[in-house]
């Protein structure tokens, strides 16, 4: 036990002189699992993952087409609202950037956000302009194997750090939903479950935008 509370402080220690620790956080080694609502069952047989919206062309793939789409591997540090900070955290899956410049999506010119609908009705908004950023990932795979059903199997957003912070835009973790289903390209914005609970609309890690209005966090 000590020894991995030593490992975590030095860990935290060392990210924090690199400028990698965003304000409010404290590093864990290990991976919380939050989220709303029950696990859903998945049936690969009938999964399916849509694009529509303002899109030129609406898209439907189901599981094996998704998978037989442009793939990368990136490597990114993860910050939850809740305080805990993740690092290194190694994913897999599709690049929407990729697909858009490759045109295999086509936003029409009107499209500025991405609203993710997920199982259960949940959904996650972005700015277009984030969701197609290189820290902005489709994932199927955490850590060289496919997503635990608790993390978002079979498809998840994923949203996070470079280590040298080099993007432009970035946001807390629950701004990559669990469980997705389908990417509406839209012209205005559409608040997601946790913005219409009153989390922060935008929700980057480095302004410690957690809650909208009064950041309640720092008061607890």
């Amino acid at each position: 036990m000590l020894k991995r509370i030593l490992s975590r402080r030095e860990e935290e220690d060392q990210v924090r002189r690199a400028n990698r620790l965003p304000p409010g956080q404290a590093v864990t080694q290990k991976f919380p699992i939050l989220h709303y609502g029950p696990v859903p069952k998945v049936d690969l047989a009938t999964w399916d993952f849509k694009i529509f919206g303002a899109v030129v062309e609406e898209r439907t793939w189901d599981w094996e087409a998704f998978n037989k789409l442009p793939r990368r591997q990136v490597t990114l540090d993860v910050h939850c609202v809740t305080r805990w900070s993740k690092f290194d955290t190694l994913w897999e899956g599709v690049a929407l950037g990729q697909l858009v410049a490759e045109g295999l999506i086509r936003p029409k010119p009107e499209a500025r956000y991405v609203l993710q609908h997920c199982e259960h009705g949940y959904t996650a908004n972005v700015p277009l302009a984030l969701a197609l950023q290189e820290n902005f990932l489709l994932a199927t795979h955490y850590d060289g194997r496919p997503l635990e059903p608790e993390h978002g199997y079979p498809l998840r957003a994923v949203v996070g750090s470079f280590p040298d912070r080099s993007e432009t835009m970035n946001a807390y973790f629950w701004k990559g939903g669990k469980w997705l289903r389908a990417l509406e390209f839209r012209a205005d914005d559409a608040p997601g479950f946790w913005e219409r609970a009153g989390y922060h609309n935008e929700g980057d890690p480095w302004k410690e935008q957690r809650v909208a209005g009064i950041n309640w966090f720092n008061r607890l």
